[in-house]
């Protein structure tokens, strides 16, 4: 028996949206019974156009969120391990889980877009990869340090002593999630740290090999390879036909050709044909990069006509 294939709603609101813009996106996705809400973390509009009103603080914008909505989780893909140290991410993280009741995830990345720094004066280190180590490690080990003991953690990149270790999330665990194409440090850092890991916007054969690295890595490791989750994001252009397909392609700025190639686009048998190929490699989980946040009637239409094909 094939997995079942949760969807998620993944938004880029550094392309232009205000928080009541994602508010109503959010208030829709539970509504439709979207699994998750996640946004990305970014501080610069991509591409062309103005970007307005302004990018939205990722973790500000799930605290609200934790507030006005009930049952659909919130996190990110990804946070920047460059905009935040990592003690004050742990309790940030925290602070949001306790606010949702225990509906929050955190995606943590090692940050790559220099410009966005650059345009804010956010340090762009050299050693990212190795810093995202050391965030992973203090995070986890925040959360995970017994009540009534303390943390400490000597890094080359970050250093903490005798910490309380406090708030503590109301879950149990955060589930972490990490991504990315590396050959072998990520997969390294999933097999120890994750609980997901997530592959942005590759094809099907690309997805088969990355999550065979990843479970080679947790073997390794002596995880069970079965106990991480595997998913994909990819962007989602659907429509009912070719007219509402085109349509909803030229809102976004793309090609259907290239969106049928590199995403999710076509009528919802076309897309849910294409998701059962990427649940065959190995995902159970996709998360659908909505780009016309207005378009409400886009997340309906995947809601009722492309999920009910999946089950």
């Amino acid at each position: 028996m094939m997995n079942r294939m949760d969807l998620r709603i993944f938004t880029e609101p550094q392309q232009g949206a205000s928080y009541e813009t994602l508010l109503s996106v959010a208030r829709a996705a539970e509504e439709l019974g979207y699994d998750a809400f996640f946004r990305s973390d970014h501080y610069l509009r991509m591409g062309d156009g103005d970007g307005l009103p302004g990018p939205t603080d990722a973790w500000i914008t799930l605290a609200g969120l934790a507030r006005e909505t009930k049952r659909i989780r919130l996190g990110t893909l990804m946070t920047a391990g460059t905009f935040r140290l990592p003690g004050v991410l742990a309790i940030q993280v925290a602070q949001v889980d306790a606010m949702s009741g225990g509906r929050v995830e955190l995606g943590l990345g090692a940050g790559w877009f220099e410009e966005e720094h650059t345009a804010y004066g956010i340090p762009f280190p050299e050693q990212r990869i190795g810093r995202l180590e050391e965030q992973l490690a203090i995070v986890t080990g925040l959360w995970e340090t017994e009540l009534g003991e303390t943390f400490s953690f000597e890094g080359v990149h970050y250093q903490l002593k005798d910490s309380p270790a406090l708030p503590k999330p109301v879950q149990r665990r955060v589930p972490v999630l990490i991504g990315g194409m590396g050959a072998k440090r990520t997969p390294a850092l999933a097999a120890r740290y994750a609980d997901e890991f997530n592959l942005p916007f590759v094809s099907v054969e690309s997805t088969v090999e990355q999550i065979g690295r990843v479970r080679a890595a947790a073997e390794e490791r002596g995880r069970a390879a079965d106990s991480l989750i595997y998913s994909n994001a990819l962007v989602a252009c659907v429509g009912r036909d070719d007219a509402e397909v085109a349509r909803r392609a030229a809102a976004i700025g793309r090609e259907v050709g290239e969106l049928k190639a590199n995403g999710l686009a076509g009528t919802p048998a076309e897309v849910a044909e294409r998701i059962a190929r990427y649940r065959a490699a190995g995902s159970s989980r996709i998360y659908l990069q909505i780009l016309d946040l207005d378009d409400l009637d886009h997340l309906e239409l995947i809601a009722t006509e492309v999920r009910r094909q999946l089950d």
